[in-house]
């Protein structure tokens, strides 16, 4: 392999885990678990075992209880039926010589009641996020979720810890915890989700809490080296989020306190949207956090092979997680150590049960054959 590229380059991990580059999957919703049980099936088996040559896979989200679903389809990792789902999908990946995480997610107010028994979705404060869920029904409002009472944070917390459990059972090289894009960690850390008046609310560091106690939860069922988590600092205007001026303080307190943990890694996002005529919002976050994190930083969103080497060269992350590449591309690292011409996906086919736009895409090699 072409090791010249700084994203081919081999990098270790906490705990001594060797990862055979820096392209890195990152975890995209695909709504293939559609099956009663939402549990991972063969079909998950090939599409990621067809990636296993990723530095890391992070699988799609998975929701940690019946109460943290919010999306058709998506897998779960609480029950056991699960977990066997998931265990086929790491067996796969790693007989390809792969390392894979699950990320672990709670949708929080971004769900409806039809996915609740009519009940409502949960989260930090009732505020509606005027977004649209994706229900069995099709798209629907959201609704004004109901505010979390501290038994039900503290229920959430064990949610978390049992995810992480079954994880490790499963067989998966570690976890992601999702505190990214709106969903419900995220929720708690913005002044404007969160307008609590206990010890969840109220400062920067009681808003970040949530996030602490999961990690000190998780070290209990894994090491700590096996954790990594996502965040999205600039997240603005879109899955319901709104930024203010204690956004990005927010943030910081966050990613220098996780300097107290040993980290697997901590996966930042660029903005979603432009947020350059935002004076309080930062447009270059691996630049602007890279000097707060002491740990490994992998960097997302909008990247292609010229500014993921870049990026790592320049000192600003220690690898790229490609998300949309990774969909129509399975052996995106093959195509980049060879510089060829990368395939397109079918965005018609992102989120539709089935094969088609799945595992269907085909490799170098098959495409030259064809």
């Amino acid at each position: 392999m072409n090791t010249e590229q700084a994203l081919l380059k081999p990098i270790t991990l906490a705990a001594g885990l060797e990862l055979k580059n820096r392209v890195w999957m990152a975890p995209m919703t695909r709504s293939r678990a559609d099956n009663p049980s939402n549990k991972p099936s063969e079909i998950h088996e090939k599409y990621y075992a067809q990636r296993a040559s990723s530095g890391l896979i992070i699988t799609e989200g998975s929701q940690v209880s019946k109460q943290a679903v919010g999306y058709i389809n998506t897998p779960g990792i609480f029950s056991d039926v699960q977990v066997e789902g998931w265990k086929g999908v790491t067996r796969a990946v790693h007989k390809k010589g792969g390392h894979i995480f699950i990320q672990l997610w709670h949708v929080g107010r971004i769900s409806h009641p039809d996915f609740h028994n009519g009940d409502l979705p949960l989260a930090p404060s009732a505020i509606n996020p005027h977004e649209k869920s994706f229900t069995p029904e099709g798209f629907k409002e959201t609704v004004t979720p109901k505010e979390m009472s501290r038994a039900e944070i503290k229920q959430t917390i064990q949610d978390f810890k049992n995810a992480g459990k079954n994880a490790m059972e499963a067989g998966f090289d570690g976890i992601e915890i999702h505190s990214s894009n709106g969903y419900l960690l995220h929720q708690f850390f913005n002044a404007t989700s969160n307008t609590r008046r206990d010890e969840y609310g109220g400062s920067i560091e009681n808003r970040a809490k949530i996030l602490f106690e999961i990690i000190d939860a998780l070290k209990e069922v894994m090491p700590e080296q096996k954790i990594g988590l996502r965040l999205n600092p600039s997240l603005n205007g879109v899955f319901g989020m709104e930024a203010d001026e204690e956004t990005i303080p927010t943030f910081e307190y966050i990613v220098k306190k996780l300097n107290d943990y040993d980290l697997a890694y901590l996966h930042l996002s660029e903005p979603f949207t432009d947020v350059s005529e935002i004076p309080y919002l930062v447009s270059h976050i691996a630049k602007h956090f890279r000097p707060l994190y002491k740990g490994t930083l992998v960097i997302n969103a909008g990247f292609d092979q010229e500014k993921g080497n870049k990026v790592i060269e320049e000192g600003d992350a220690d690898a790229v997680a490609y998300g949309t590449l990774y969909i129509s591309n399975p052996d995106l690292v093959e195509r980049f150590e060879q510089h060829a011409e990368l395939a397109s996906p079918d965005k018609d086919t992102f989120y539709t049960p089935g094969k088609k736009g799945y595992i269907d895409y085909p490799k170098l090699e098959e495409e030259k054959v064809g």
